[in-house]
Order: C-alpha cells, then sequence, then structure tokens
C-alpha cells in the first residue's frame, strides 16, 4: 500500500493520466490508432512516476516496473527517475535512490531515465540543478549523456505549453550544463524535436510544417529529435517516415543521428520492437543492431576544444550515418 505521504507527493507533483492525454492538452488532429499508441507512453511516464513516489523501497518499484510491457519500460523508468530525482533532491534532499536505481535495473533503460532527470528539472528551481545527476563513475556513458536530462526538460517544456515554446517559439533560459551554457539552448531543441512528433500525432506533414516554422538554425537539431521520437516511440509507416526523411532534405543526416541514437537506446534495452527497425531503415538505410553498434563505436570520439562530448559524439556519428557527398555543411 502507498504511504500517505507518497500519496500527497504524488497529487501534489504529478499531472493525471488525463492530463497528458492529447486532448487535455488540446493538440491538434482528430484521435486515431496512432495517437492512442503514442498516448500510451506519457501515461506510462505517469504510472512510473507514481510507482517511484509512492513504494517504500528499491525492490518493491523494481518488481512493479517489471509488469510494464517492454515496448514501454522505458517510458516507465524515465517517470520512476523523475519521481526519485524530486525524492532526492528536495529538502532535506541528498537521497541516493537515484543512483541505487540506476546503478541497478535502470542502467539499461539510463537513456531515458536521464530524460526523466530532466522531467524533474521542469519541476524544480534551478539552484537545486546542481544535485540531480547522481555519481555514475564508470559507466561509459556518463557524463557524456547527461545532456539528455537538457533534452527532457526541452520536451516536458514543449509537451506543456506549446503556446510558448512551439507556437510563439520563446527560447529557455541557458544553463551552464557540464560548463556549456552556449549549447543547452541545442540540447533543448533536440528535446522539443521530440515533442513535435508527440503534439501533432506522427503525422508527418504537421510535424514538417510545425518545424519550419521555427529559426533555420534551429532546424538540425529538432530533426534529431523527430528522428529519436519516431524511432523509438513508433507511429509512423515506411511511407510516413520516407517522406519526413524527404522532408528533412539537408537535415536527413540529422534525423538519421536522432533515429540511430533510438536505435542504441533501444538495444541497450534488450527490446526492439518492430516499428524500431522500420523507421531505422527508413530513416537510416540500416538495422536496428548495425546502428546501435555504430553509436557504440562513436560514443568515445575524441574531443574538440569548446564542444561539449555529446556533441561531438553526435557529429561523429552523423558524418558516420552520412555519405560525405551528401552531408551538409
Amino acid at each position: 500500500m502507498p504511504s500517505v505521504l507518497g500519496s500527497v507527493r504524488r497529487l501534489l507533483m504529478s499531472p493525471s493520466l488525463a492530463e497528458v492525454s492529447f486532448a487535455r492538452r488540446g493538440f491538434p488532429g482528430e484521435p486515431s490508432p496512432v495517437t492512442r499508441r503514442l498516448e500510451a507512453v506519457p501515461q506510462s511516464v505517469i504510472c512510473g512516476f507514481e510507482w517511484g513516489i509512492d513504494t517504500r523501497d528499491l525492490w518493491e518499484l523494481e518488481r512493479r516496473l517489471d509488469l510494464v510491457d517492454g515496448e514501454l519500460a522505458g517510458f516507465a523508468y524515465e517517470g520512476a527517475t523523475m519521481a526519485y530525482t524530486l525524492l532526492d533532491v528536495l529538502p532535506p534532499g541528498r537521497g541516493t535512490r537515484t543512483r541505487n536505481l540506476l546503478r541497478g535495473a535502470g542502467d539499461r533503460h539510463l537513456f531515458l531515465a536521464y530524460i526523466g532527470i530532466g522531467f524533474a528539472m521542469a519541476r524544480l528551481p534551478r539552484r537545486l540543478w546542481r544535485h540531480v545527476v547522481p555519481d555514475l563513475t564508470g559507466s561509459p556513458y556518463h557524463p557524456t549523456m547527461t545532456w539528455l536530462a537538457v533534452d527532457g526538460y526541452g520536451f516536458d517544456r514543449a509537451y506543456f505549453d506549446v503556446e510558448r515554446y512551439v507556437t510563439r517559439q520563446d527560447r529557455l533560459r541557458a544553463y551552464p550544463w557540464q560548463g556549456h551554457a552556449d549549447y543547452f539552448a541545442r540540447a533543448v531543441d533536440q528535446g522539443i524535436g521530440r515533442a513535435l512528433w508527440f503534439i501533432h500525432g506522427g503525422r508527418t506533414a504537421d510535424v514538417t510544417a510545425a518545424l519550419h516554422a521555427f529559426a533555420e538554425q534551429r532546424h538540425g537539431d529538432l530533426w534529431s529529435g523527430v528522428g529519436l521520437a519516431a524511432t523509438f516511440a513508433g507511429g509512423g509507416t515506411s511511407a510516413d517516415l520516407a517522406a519526413i526523411r524527404r522532408a528533412a532534405g539537408p537535415y536527413a543526416g540529422d534525423l538519421a543521428q536522432g533515429a540511430a541514437f533510438a536505435a542504441k537506446a533501444r538495444s541497450h534495452a534488450g527490446y526492439v520492437p518492430e516499428h524500431s527497425e522500420v523507421a531505422m531503415w527508413a530513416l537510416g538505410d540500416r538495422s536496428v543492431a548495425d546502428a546501435a553498434r555504430l553509436a557504440s563505436d562513436v560514443v568515445s570520439a575524441a574531443a574538440e576544444p569548446g564542444l561539449p562530448a555529446y556533441e561531438v559524439w553526435r557529429r561523429t556519428l552523423r558524418a558516420r550515418l552520412v555519405p560525405a557527398d551528401a552531408a551538409r555543411p
């Protein structure tokens, strides 16, 4: 049974399943099998969050998360990580729940777990952000991939305030994540790109139109987010995905890079749904296994002055995915 304190915390900090539905958020388009499938993603996040807040120990949380279907398990871990981050950081704070979760069963969902930390950041004062990422020294993906927390922050802001961050295209105030305040907006845009896939229910023409309304210099990061969402969450047919690849034009390499990142995340979690294979072939001309191996091979790419290791990894991966004569400058 959940504790009384846990239930109160859940009510105060978490939206309901209904609140994350596309109809409640006012997203355009009619309900369809695809929108219902995509709605299951934020709803799985909410379930993971509620379990993280309510359960009394890590063993119980992991048992509950084990009940989630493999296709949605990573999203439930996002929510659980969000909950544990809030519990660790909010006063009295300095707990180790998040670290213990990600050192254990959560390791296979590490990439989505970092996104869950970003969801927590959206609900925390910035002065507490320096405490949100647990020390995972020894992991080959830490701290490089902690930029996914900033991506998650951008997704959250766009999903819950479409008018401000998609329609008006307001920019979020920079923060010196890993000492790179100048890159913060780019990582946020990668999350906004993912959100566009959900906001428009995977309808490629609408996603494309919404993305093209943004300033040109933001397109590469936005397309990367679209590729990640379309490949990890699904919702597009082969024809849809081919159309969106054409629409990306000179940013098709960014789209493929996002798809390959999704392939790596799915492979790392040990569950690859058919839609991820379809999307990876459509957006990157290779299998999930091949894309995941390539993403792993370049994760330790040589550093470049002035760039976070995460961006060096993304650039190297994009260059390996796209032939030299087709790559954009």
